[in-house]
């Protein structure tokens, strides 16, 4: 859950923005606006996909639908709160975090796809530990573009809290699920990959090869939903990702996620080629998967072994200095010849003076 707080002005203590705490695709967890007991009663809701008696088990609404056709459907809100709530009732366009999480647009931007087609009422009051079932209808335009389109339906309370200077504070927690509509037509997954950037990183230990860091986008170009997995391959070694324990990267149409993967024990050659595959998934409504054809692209990492060439430096500078002193010492030994056979041959030239 996502929450945002704005300050209103000290003197008027008046609430002047609103801000979202969003939480979708997770019906079956009840949201708590859990603000400042003294102002705000504890709220706690859920929010799940339906049929007209109920909740029906659905954790997103997926419909498959023809351009200018409305589909219905129901969604339930629970209070599970000790207080009867209104509730305000939102629908708006839908996206997905780097965290792979499934957000909306926030209450100050503007829907232009999906979450303009859906008509839900704008509020809705449920008495204390009561479920009402909302109907609502999705319209598809007749000219929307096929393929795979997302929204949310949240519903939302906004509650007060009194900061320690004084001043109010307004917060909104929303919660909801994913609507995900399929417009029939022309389906053509596609998926590529761009701006493939490299960062090697030297072992402090000469003797033990670095880490290539990889970053790339990969860009949703097909108008169905992608799931974003592949490998990442340099100086022999290779690492899948997303790596173990990371959230997967479901893309929308149109998204272009940065995704960054670490290769160990890569060798400083100073070049390092390097190449990226990404091997896109197409995820369909029935649960089937089915696999785009890999994309690959190539890379040029620069890898300098600054620690091995300092030693070699060492080494190198070493064997100059014992080089250098060996010559100096022949040097002087030749000197000292030299002058040993000059003063000889002075002597030898001295004329002897006999008494």
């Amino acid at each position: 859950m996502l929450h945002h707080l704005r300050r209103s002005s000290a003197a008027t203590r008046v609430l002047a923005a609103l801000a979202a705490a969003v939480a979708l695709a997770l019906p079956a967890t009840p949201a708590l606006a859990a603000d400042d007991p003294s102002t705000t009663p504890e709220v706690r809701w859920s929010v799940t996909p339906a049929d007209a008696d109920g909740p029906d088990g659905r954790r997103a609404a997926e419909f498959e639908v023809d351009p200018g056709e409305t589909i219905d459907d129901f969604f339930a809100v629970r209070n599970i709160s000790e207080n009867e709530v209104t509730f305000s009732l939102t629908a708006a366009d839908g996206f997905y975090t780097r965290t792979g999480r499934f957000d909306i647009l926030a209450a100050d931007k503007e829907s232009t796809d999906s979450g303009t087609w859906i008509a839900i009422p704008g509020t809705l009051t449920v008495p204390a530990g009561q479920t009402a079932v909302v109907p609502y209808t999705v319209t598809v335009p007749e000219r929307a573009e096929p393929g795979d389109h997302a929204a949310g339906i949240t519903a939302s309370v906004l509650s007060v809290q009194s900061a320690e200077d004084g001043t109010s504070l307004g917060v909104e927690s929303r919660i909801g699920f994913r609507v995900l509509t399929r417009v029939t037509g022309e389906i053509t997954p596609a998926a590529s990959i761009a701006g493939i950037a490299t960062n090697y990183t030297t072992s402090w230990n000469p003797l033990k090869p670095g880490e290539l860091t990889v970053t790339f986008d990969v860009s949703n170009d097909g108008n169905t939903r992608l799931l974003a997995t592949g490998t990442v391959e340099a100086g022999g070694q290779e690492v899948a990702y997303p790596a173990e324990g990371e959230s997967q990267q479901e893309l929308l149409p149109g998204d272009v996620r940065t995704i960054t993967a670490v290769v160990r024990d890569v060798w400083p050659l100073f070049v390092v080629p390097t190449t990226v595959t990404l091997d896109a998934t197409v995820l369909t409504l029935d649960g089937s998967t089915d696999s785009l054809a890999p994309v690959v692209e190539s890379a040029v990492a620069w890898a300098v072994p600054w620690p091995q060439l300092l030693i070699l430096l060492g080494i190198a500078l070493i064997i100059l200095a014992i080089s250098w002193g060996r010559i100096r010492s022949r040097r002087k030994l030749d000197s000292l010849l030299a002058e040993a056979r000059e003063e000889g041959r002075k002597a030898a030239e001295t004329p002897v003076t006999t008494a």
